[in-house]
């Protein structure tokens, strides 16, 4: 946590100090041309399905390419862990950390969620959030963050002691392997990085260390995105209810989310561009 200092400050300690932090990925060329299209396509959408996903446990759901989905609070605030696959391809997954790199800690409306090497490009874009008015709090927290990996049973297991089976890693574990007929150590390891979906998190000020507070997020409350390949989703409805006291655990009063799935007559999307898949050529340097 870097509180406390073993080592002698050196004499030009504040020169070394002083220097100004420079934006790591400049996203400028990132700027999303295709969201004035998405925003007036949504007057259009009808509603294809929806699957509920019960609380303490995942579902799976898929989506073609050029529909939308919604992740919605239906009955009280709860939070929800989000995977994303390329639905004819496993391997490639949503990236989370490269996604906060680009991005920031917290997404929203215009974010592109991308997926892992090789491939790197966009699964998905947000196109709504009923919670994009809440911003950065006072202790710097925010909602639908890629901080947090998702809560597992093996950090459950090394801080408690405890074997608690219906962490979101578990969750999520359960739900591809009922979807995919994988044994569950082939699907543990294709679980990956989440977006936290109306989690309210933020680093603490002395210590920078990972908080969450009671989620903002109510009933009628959705995130929602456009589909930028056929996609292969999976979303837990986290035991930590709305994460304002506790998770991996059963003491957190849970609700129930739903995943709606919505198209649009293409017409109302011409102009669209797709993201395409890297185009490095994977040399590497190798001659």
């Amino acid at each position: 946590m870097k509180v406390k200092k073993f080592s002698k400050k050196p004499d030009d300690s504040k020169k070394r100090i002083s220097t100004n932090p420079v934006i790591c990925y400049p996203n400028e060329n990132l700027e999303n041309e295709n969201l004035n299209i998405l925003h007036k396509a949504r007057k259009y959408l009808k509603k294809e399905s929806e699957v509920l996903i019960p609380p303490r446990d995942a579902k799976t759901f898929k989506v073609k390419v050029g529909n939308f989905f919604r992740i919605e609070s239906i009955e009280g605030p709860q939070v929800g862990d989000l995977n994303l696959f390329q639905a004819d391809n496993l391997d490639e997954k949503f990236y989370s950390g490269k996604t906060r790199a680009l991005y920031g800690t917290h997404l929203s409306v215009g974010d592109k969620m991308f997926s892992s090497f090789p491939y790197l490009r966009s699964l998905a874009t947000i196109s709504w959030d009923t919670l994009d008015w809440y911003g950065y709090d006072k202790d710097g927290g925010s909602v639908h963050d890629v901080i947090g990996t998702r809560c597992d049973p093996y950090t459950s297991k090394l801080i408690s002691g405890n074997d608690y089976h219906y962490c979101c890693h578990s969750n999520l574990t359960r739900a591809l392997v009922k979807e995919k007929n994988l044994n569950i150590n082939d699907a543990e390891k294709i679980v990956h990085d989440v977006l936290n979906v109306f989690m309210l998190t933020g680093f603490t000020n002395e210590t920078k260390q990972y908080f969450m507070k009671s989620s903002p997020v109510r009933p009628g409350d959705y995130l929602e995105f456009f589909a930028e390949t056929d996609l292969l989703g999976v979303l837990s409805a986290c035991p930590g209810g709305d994460c304002g006291s506790e998770h991996s655990s059963d003491i957190a009063k849970c609700f129930p989310l739903k995943v709606s799935i919505w198209n649009v007559d293409k017409k109302h999307l011409e102009g669209i561009k797709f993201s395409s898949l890297s185009k490095y050529n994977k040399n590497h340097g190798i001659n």
